[in-house]
């Protein structure tokens, strides 16, 4: 069999055309996302790991101080993990040499991330899928860590109102 498209004379070594170019992004930023969030998840185990064993502390009074704490640790870790998922981008883009600098490298995660879109820089066209998804990357993340956030809180309030109920009925 013959091939009979405009690259069938280049054999094995044709040049690239936008539908590889494509698929290699795609596996790519499939391959960003998944470390992104296994960090997350990664991270949020050793978080629940902290608050199980810190439980007791956490029941006793004063309740609100003891909340205020528990927000302002799982927004700062909320904070690490997505500074961790925006780095994961930053190093592959800056690898790839899709940036000359690892600052603008990391700009462009931040603000592909955190879905903002300056569009004050952009991918070059053969890159530019890995863009939307890096943003729907962060967004998925965003919904993950808010959910965490609220699950933390949740769990920590319970523990501390179980406490007071036991109190009140001795």
């Amino acid at each position: 069999l013959r091939r009979t498209d405009e690259y069938s004379g280049y054999g094995r070594n044709r040049p690239q055309t936008p539908e590889d170019t494509m698929f290699i992004q795609i596996a790519l930023g499939t391959v960003l996302m998944l470390m992104s969030i296994v960090v997350a998840g990664v991270a949020f185990l050793f978080l629940e790991t902290f608050l199980m064993r810190s439980q007791d502390y956490f029941s006793r009074e004063p309740h609100q101080p003891k909340l205020l704490l528990v927000l302002i640790v799982t927004v700062i870790w909320i904070l690490g993990m997505v500074t961790a998922g925006v780095w994961i981008w930053a190093i592959a883009l800056w690898l790839l040499g899709i940036f000359i600098t690892i600052e603008a490298s990391v700009y462009f995660s931040l603000v592909a991330f955190t879905t903002l879109g300056f569009g004050d820089i952009l991918l070059p066209q053969n890159w530019r899928l890995l863009g939307g998804m890096a943003a729907a990357n962060g967004l998925l993340n965003m919904g993950l860590l808010t959910a965490m956030m609220v699950e933390v809180l949740r769990f920590v309030r319970v523990g501390q109102l179980e406490v007071k109920k036991r109190k009140g009925r001795s």
